[in-house]
């Protein structure tokens, strides 16, 4: 209707997906470089989460659209399916001819064939499931059954589960446990920044032809702030927007117009964020009924007195926490005003305990005497503040960035942006005795109840770990990381070779540094040599069997990785150093 009338080609907001329309945000590539490492490093599941709008979709076909032509894709919507039905909507997608009525094992036998004759092809076969918070959990164990079917270095059929928020405590559950484990790449994706919402609205604009501002900076504001990021509702609002300038003659939207769309459109809404606490246990959503006035009378009451009990003892409780508060000797020795250095020099000498950082020094606020589930509970208390403040992974990485001594934008806080500083990203999924060999700083996806959030591991000893969240340093015991942690990290790491992969014949000074460099680890004679022969060959895999990895006598990243934790002195650390130790 007001397509004409602003100079439009078509309509900009519409919420039907089109591709020329896909806007990538930082978090949207974000999201992609995730999912690509998980399903590119012969892992089987790739996990993709997100509120009701956020784009999920956007993200999936963007993927779809940069594969490699080897990889054939499927995708199944709204699977309400039973485990036979799964199979046959798979065999469907793929046009693989069954019988009707075929049974389970009919279907499986098709697929796994087929999966088999592509991957001699050299073709990989990749499964996409939208909506996967519908599947039940003996459909995703069937799912998980497929995906048994591998070869020594990888899964030939790779699944990526798109779904809402509720998908990720589904498979909390212990029945999908085994599931759990096997998923490698994970992302919660997250609503826009204010920034974000002014660029998509003029991306938008800009593909359906406008040549002008149409919102103010006022509008876009307002809009920023009702939809919370969230692009479809953010759709919705912007064409409530020019409808109604179109209706009051009006070239631009105003303030005005875009607090009263988004009243119009928000009143009908769901709060965002908000879930349906029987999500989990699969409950129905009851109607709120007419109850009696004199339980709520009651718990006024009993609040009162809390009340009153509280204005008494609290002032001497806090106190005692106070006797009790970390000296400003513990405050993390990191200044992020300090200007990039380079990465050789970033860590010869920690920096005075000026830091803006803070540490909270959770084991001192608790009772030794106490059992663990009451310390989680006092644990869950401090860190609850810092989760709505950690939702953002890039902000994660800044801080990732900043332990190596570069202080980086938030767009510049990337894998790809890395390498310009001579750093490297690297992604799995593992447990604390991983990231105890490496050796280095890790960012980790944890979970706490609904919600995804984001932080950096910075200390680690036998019983306790210090996370790096919102600002602050947080000691936490490691029983409670375990609880929140799914497993998935990444870190950055650096080495002089580590753009290289030397095996068997290779030659020249990286081969020579190689070779020194394990010769001082395993405590081996050192014989100059600039070939890599069979000598150079068995001390690598020497070093491979002791690290626990694949031995197969080629020095790429993984093993280089390894080997940088144990030479390189100007890094960061998070076990502590035996010298380190004795000099405190």
């Amino acid at each position: 209707m007001y397509k004409d009338f602003f100079g439009l080609s078509e309509l900009p907001f519409t919420i039907v997906p089109s591709s020329r329309y896909i806007f990538l945000s930082a978090r949207h590539r974000e999201a992609m470089n995730h999912l690509q490492a998980g399903l590119g490093g012969g892992g089987g599941f790739a996990l993709l989460t997100g509120e009701v709008g956020t784009g999920k979709t956007t993200v999936s076909k963007a993927l779809l659209s940069v594969l490699e032509s080897n990889i054939k894709t499927g995708l199944i919507l709204n699977p309400t399916y039973t485990s036979i039905e799964l199979l046959e909507s798979i065999c469907d997608e793929f046009s693989i001819e069954y019988q009707t009525p075929a049974s389970l094992k009919q279907l499986t036998q098709a697929i796994y064939q087929y999966l088999l004759d592509n991957h001699a092809q050299g073709i990989q076969t990749l499964l996409l499931i939208d909506e996967a918070q519908h599947l039940s959990a003996d459909v995703l164990e069937q799912l998980r059954l497929l995906t048994n079917l591998e070869t020594e270095s990888q899964k030939l059929l790779r699944v990526l589960l798109i779904g809402q928020p509720e998908l990720q405590y589904k498979l909390q559950t212990e029945e999908l446990r085994q599931l759990a484990q096997r998923i490698t790449g994970r992302y919660h994706l997250l609503p826009l920044t204010d920034q974000e919402v002014a660029q998509y609205i003029q991306f938008r604009l800009q593909v359906a032809g406008c040549r002008y501002e149409v919102f103010s900076t006022k509008a876009v504001k307002a809009i920023a702030k009702q939809t919370q990021g969230v692009p479809r509702l953010i759709n919705l609002v912007c064409d409530k927007c020019m409808l109604y300038a179109y209706y009051g003659g009006e070239a631009s939207v105003s303030g005005s117009v875009a607090e009263k769309a988004c009243e119009d459109v928000m009143t009908f809404q769901r709060p965002i964020g908000s879930h349906n606490p029987l999500a989990q246990s699969g409950g129905q959503y009851a109607a709120p009924s007419h109850r009696s006035i004199m339980p709520y009378l009651l718990s006024l009451s009993l609040g009162l007195m809390l009340a009153a009990g509280a204005w008494f003892v609290l002032p001497s409780y806090i106190s005692s926490l106070s006797a009790m508060s970390p000296s400003s000797e513990n405050l993390l020795p990191m200044e992020t005003e300090q200007p990039a250095v380079p990465v050789e020099q970033a860590f010869k000498e920690e920096a005075a305990p000026n830091s803006t950082m803070q540490q909270t020094n959770l084991n001192a606020l608790l009772p030794r005497e106490r059992e663990q589930t009451a310390s989680f509970s006092g644990v869950d208390d401090i860190i609850s503040p810092l989760v709505t403040q950690s939702h953002n992974p890039i902000a994660a990485m800044q801080t990732l960035f900043s332990l190596w001594g570069y202080q980086v934008s938030s767009h510049e806080a990337n894998c790809r942006d890395a390498e310009r500083g001579e750093l490297y990203c690297y992604q799995q999924s593992g447990n604390l005795t991983d990231l105890a060999t490496i050796n280095r700083p890790a960012m980790l996806t944890l979970q706490d109840q609904y919600r995804t959030y984001f932080s950096v591991l910075y200390r680690l000893t036998d019983t306790h770990a210090q996370l790096l969240l919102a600002g602050k340093r947080v000691e936490v015991p490691i029983e409670w990381l375990k609880k929140h942690w799914s497993g998935e990290y990444q870190l950055l790491w650096h080495s002089d070779m580590a753009d290289q992969t030397l095996k068997l014949y290779s030659q020249g000074e990286e081969v020579q540094k190689l070779n020194r460099l394990l010769s001082q680890v395993l405590g081996e004679p050192l014989s100059a040599t600039e070939r890599f022969d069979q000598t150079v060959k068995t001390k690598v895999e020497a070093f491979q069997m002791w690290q626990g990895i694949d031995v197969d006598g080629i020095a790429g990243k993984k093993t280089l990785m390894l080997l940088d934790s144990y030479v390189n002195r100007n890094a960061p650390v998070i076990v502590a150093k035996i010298d380190d130790k004795d000099s405190e």
